[in-house]
């Protein structure tokens, strides 16, 4: 992208019906990687836990990690719209300890909105991050951090529910809303209703925009994925490959060869011999 992708951009293209594209991704080389691709926002997201870090929860990620991933992502790639994800960590601080890491995210993540996983018990949270000028984006639906991973809006009656809670968001200042996990039709409809951009995270296509984790997308990941979940290469497979090759060059003699040395100067090797006699 050759101008800044912003929140107004994105309302904007809310407006005129324009779809926008997010990855979460959590370094600085995928993030250059992702530059370079037709995309325009990417999310620093706390499933680094499992991904870099090995953790079963993302409630175990580090703070200060996160913030330093959000950094090295926001170097990489400073013309697209960067989401801070909030870790579980900070989040169940105290309020006014919660606005100090949003704002940290801002100033030393060089992120440009940051989001909570929110609850109906989180309203009043939402809105005290807006009201001390800090982007935030309320992540509603199935929510990781939580252990909540059933499907969202099944049913009319949860539906109903969901649609309210959405609504309560945007009004406490949400100023873009992130939906995991909800029936399609009810994220349409949440989609409609509100005035601010929506990104689904297997909440169907009825949404302003799409994210799906940079593993998945390249086909990294091992085991069961979610259902919403797609891959659309085989990198894993490209990179066993090129590791096991590697691997046996070395163990052959045949890496590294004579053009991947570095060479003395011409006569240099003999006066070296010569010294050491």
């Amino acid at each position: 992208m050759s101008k800044k992708i912003t929140i107004k951009w994105s309302s904007q293209a809310k407006k005129t019906g324009q779809k926008f594209a997010v990855i979460s991704c959590y370094d600085y080389t995928s993030a250059l990687l992702a530059a370079k691709c037709p995309i325009e926002m990417l999310l620093v997201g706390d499933s680094a836990a499992q991904f870099m870090l090995g953790f079963e929860s993302t409630k175990d990620v580090p703070v200060d990690y996160m913030l330093n991933i959000t950094a090295a992502v926001s170097r990489a790639a400073p013309n697209l719209l960067i989401i801070a994800d909030m870790p579980y960590q900070a989040s169940v601080s105290a309020i006014e300890q919660i606005v100090k890491y949003t704002q940290r995210f801002i100033n030393e993540g060089g992120a440009d909105i940051v989001k909570i996983e929110a609850t109906k018990n989180d309203i009043e949270t939402i809105r005290t991050v807006a009201d001390a000028k800090v982007p935030v984006m309320a992540h509603i639906g199935i929510r990781p951090q939580s252990e909540n991973f059933a499907a969202q809006a099944t049913t009319a009656e949860t539906a109903v529910k969901l649609i309210a809670l959405a609504k309560q968001m945007v009004e406490a200042g949400s100023a873009m809303l992130l939906l995991e996990g909800i029936a399609e039709q009810a994220a349409a409809i949440i989609t409609k209703s509100v005035n601010v951009p929506v990104i689904s995270c297997g909440s169907g296509p009825g949404c302003d925009g799409q994210v799906l984790i940079l593993p998945d997308i390249l086909g990294l990941t091992d085991g069961p994925k979610p259902k919403f979940s797609k891959s659309f290469a085989n990198v894993g497979d490209a990179c066993v490959e090129a590791i096991s090759s590697y691997a046996q060059q070395v163990k052959k003699g045949l890496f590294p060869d004579d053009a991947h040395c570095y060479h003395m100067k011409p006569g240099e090797a003999e006066k070296l011999n010569a010294i050491l006699k």
